[in-house]
């Protein structure tokens, strides 16, 4: 099959059981799977509320949703996909009448075919263009945002998105690199950063990893993207639906879990005193994970890469 097919598409879903568990699917419900993928959780939550619920599923990347629509083919129309971002949800599925939602979904982690594929430039693993962009049909590479940031940015970008302790100086090794021509490969991005940082900086990941991640942020926008949804969810959301996300590093995981707190902070005031100073007297959600889920020993043996995975949800009152 070829590049964009489903076979080239197979990934592991992060968590599936315990996606399920709390989304709790039912029949006649209407869900989001706002980071589709190859549909691994979309297929799950369309399984479990059959014989007539139904699924948007949403991704930024042309491959995930032309390996989603072969994976869930045979699901009919109960199952719409659209090529597009997670923090345009609402206008998404405004569009399509599917609000309001008895589920939602966010899987932020990056997907195994994307690391695999060299031509994406996620990973340094093997040799690849500097492009890194979720979706190849639109906006800047990472090579674009390395030739036009200066020292200073980039060293910000590095610090904030990969919370790399050499910032600095990575910054002005890339910098240099770039300025004589001798950068444009992931390859050759990871031999600048590891002459740049001192030997024995980063005892247990290989020196270029944070860049790497730091890069992949800044050229989608992934942060921003979290916000943009963190703050609309709720109104997508049925009394009683529910919200699960997905996180895998302390930058997504952060903002999720002071989002839910906030949603479900109230008052302490006597509720007229509440109500005349303008304080929330009634949560606008519940929390359902006090700590965040972790995958299991098995899952970790089985799927590696989601060692690092939380899982947070909260419920709509």
């Amino acid at each position: 099959m070829d590049g964009g097919g489903v076979v080239a598409f197979l990934h592991e879903s992060v968590l599936a059981q315990e996606v399920l568990h709390y989304i709790g699917p039912r029949p006649g419900g209407m869900y989001c799977d706002a980071t589709v993928g190859g549909g691994g959780h979309a297929r799950l939550i369309l399984e479990a509320s059959a014989p007539d619920g139904r699924l948007v599923g949403i991704d930024r990347d042309p491959r995930a949703i032309h390996a989603a629509r072969e994976r869930l083919a045979e699901l009919g129309d109960r199952v719409t996909l659209v090529h597009g971002r997670f923090g345009d949800a609402p206008e998404i599925l405004q569009a399509l009448g599917a609000v309001p939602l008895q589920g939602i979904v966010l899987d932020l982690g990056v997907s195994s075919p994307q690391l695999d594929a060299p031509e994406r430039g996620f990973s340094f693993a093997q040799e690849g263009p500097l492009d890194m962009r979720m979706d190849p049909t639109r906006g800047e590479t990472a090579l674009e945002l390395l030739e036009r940031t200066d020292v200073g940015d980039l060293a910000r970008i590095l610090r904030d998105y990969g919370e790399e302790r050499y910032a600095q100086k990575i910054a002005r090794a890339v910098k240099d690199a770039v300025r004589s021509g001798m950068l444009r490969t992931t390859t050759e991005l990871r031999a600048v950063v590891v002459r740049a940082v001192p030997r024995g900086g980063h005892e247990r990941i290989d020196p270029a990893t944070r860049t790497f991640q730091a890069l992949r942020i800044a050229v989608n926008r992934e942060l921003e993207e979290l916000e943009r949804f963190l703050q609309v969810f709720p109104d997508l959301l049925a009394p009683s639906g529910r919200c699960v996300v997905i996180a895998f590093h302390s930058l997504e995981d952060r903002p999720v879990k002071e989002r839910f707190r906030e949603l479900e902070w109230i008052s302490r005031l006597p509720a007229d005193l509440a109500a005349a100073a303008g304080e929330r007297t009634h949560p606008i959600c519940r929390v359902l994970t006090k700590k965040p889920v972790v995958p299991s020993e098995e899952e970790i043996r089985r799927n590696p890469r989601a060692r690092s995975a939380k899982l947070r949800a909260c419920e709509k009152v």
